[in-house]
This record gives C-alpha cells, sequence and structure tokens, in this order.
C-alpha cells in the first residue's frame, strides 16, 4: 500500500495486489450478528433474506435483504461480517475501527439468485462484500468520506449508469441514533451506506475536500437513496453554460 495526498489534504491508498492464499475466515463472537440484525430491523424492517457465503477468505461476509416499507420504501441490503475484525485506523480513530456496509436500492431493483447473474443487478452486492474485505486484507480502514473509484482508470458501475465511483456516508433517511451500535463495553459497530459518484463529485471531492461535495449533494438533495439517472452535481447544465 503507497500513500499519497490529494489537494485537499486527505491520504490517498493505492493498494498492492492482496496476499495470495485462501485464508480461513473469521466469524464474530456469538450473538455480535444477531446484534446487527437486531439494530437493523429496529431501524429499518424485518429482514427478509440472507445471501450466504458458500466459501470465504479471511471473514465470512452474509448480505441480508430487508424488503421496502411504508417507513423506508425501498430495499435494503446490508453485510455482517466486516466487522469481525478491526480495520486498522489511524492515531485518535480507534473508535472507528469496526463498521459494517449498506446499500439503499430503489423499490424496483432486482433482488434475486437469478437476478443477480446480471452484473446491472448484481454490482451493489459485489461492492458490499469487496468492499467489506477490503480493509482486512490491505491492513487499512474505510470510514465516512472515504471515496473509491470503479478501477484506475474508473470505469462505469453498470451499462446503467456513467457513475464511476463510491463514496461511504452515514444514512441521513433514519434517526442518527442508528448510525452507531454499542456491541459491548468496548466495541461499536459505525454504518456507512455505499454512495456512487460521478467523475467529477469525485475529483471535487479529493481537491476541495469531502465538505465541498456534500454542501453539493444537500443543495441537490441528494441522499444514500441509489438513483442511477440523478443529476451530476458538478456538471453544469448546457443552458447554466450559454448563460455564463
Amino acid at each position: 500500500m503507497t500513500k499519497e495526498f490529494t489537494k485537499s489534504g486527505s491520504p490517498i491508498y493505492r493498494y498492492e495486489e492482496k496476499e495470495a492464499g485462501w485464508r480461513p475466515p473469521v466469524y464474530g463472537d456469538e450473538g455480535w450478528n444477531e446484534k446487527i440484525e437486531e439494530h437493523m430491523e429496529r431501524y429499518y424492517g424485518t429482514v427478509d433474506s440472507v445471501f450466504h457465503e458458500v466459501i470465504s477468505d479471511l471473514i465470512h461476509v452474509d448480505v441480508h435483504h430487508i424488503k421496502p416499507t411504508e417507513r423506508h420504501p425501498y430495499n435494503i441490503l446490508f453485510t455482517t461480517g466486516m466487522s469481525f475484525l478491526p480495520m486498522n485506523t489511524p492515531e485518535g480513530r480507534e473508535d472507528y475501527r469496526y463498521a459494517e456496509l449498506m446499500v439503499c436500492l430503489p423499490p424496483n431493483w432486482p433482488i434475486s439468485d437469478e437476478a443477480y447473474k446480471v452484473h446491472d443487478n448484481y454490482w451493489p452486492v459485489y461492492w458490499l462484500k469487496m468492499l467489506a474485505r477490503l480493509p482486512h486484507e490491505h491492513h487499512s480502514w474505510l470510514g465516512e468520506g472515504h471515496t473509491i473509484p470503479n478501477g484506475d482508470p474508473a470505469e462505469p458501475l453498470s451499462n446503467a449508469t456513467t457513475m464511476n465511483g463510491i463514496i461511504l456516508l452515514p444514512p441521513i433517511r433514519v434517526s442518527q441514533d442508528f448510525h452507531t451500535l454499542k456491541i459491548d463495553d468496548a466495541h461499536s459497530v459505525h454504518f456507512y451506506c455505499l454512495v456512487p459518484l460521478f467523475d467529477e463529485e469525485m475529483s471535487l471531492k479529493l481537491n476541495e475536500g469531502y465538505d465541498a461535495l456534500t454542501d453539493k449533494f444537500d443543495k441537490y438533495h441528494i441522499n444514500e437513496l441509489i438513483d442511477l439517472k440523478r443529476k451530476n452535481t458538478c456538471k453544469r447544465s448546457f443552458f447554466s453554460r450559454w448563460k455564463s
């Protein structure tokens, strides 16, 4: 892993290939999974199904599905397994060593084993599982505001969008009490949503900082619910360019 810095002063991590070979997966302590599921159900609704890993490497990551409800009319996918190991957080961020990831998808998003044979349906699950392992594979960490491009150079996440990266954000369509789950006196799990980014939004965050991007999101009411047709908050319309 190499470390650089953006114009805004944030570190950039470039990861080398992960260690070769299979590593026996770590499972959470007794009751750990259940506490995460209970926490999700308390705020979002009953878990409808779980996509279990058949073969796991390093950690056992399952993806759970909560169907749309009247209170939250969209699909929720969330991980269990990322928090089975502590992340290698920098000094002063020790309270953020444990995390799980989630994604909020439109109510008509195809979610099934059959649907997941198509990449345009499956990519959110792929990203949940890949990012859940990434900090453990590279002895690093993930937290609020971290961005990850889809390759180098970055390519679109799917055929349905030109967005080509991800930012991790706390959900805002739910009570802030949800953001952190206290497992016990020594362990707290933080929850982050995967939110797709356009290339220009990624550049803004890297060059001007996290607050500059979230100000744009606030202006255009962008939140954790994925909309592949949403406005690019950093790209002016033709009319705006002509007017200026």
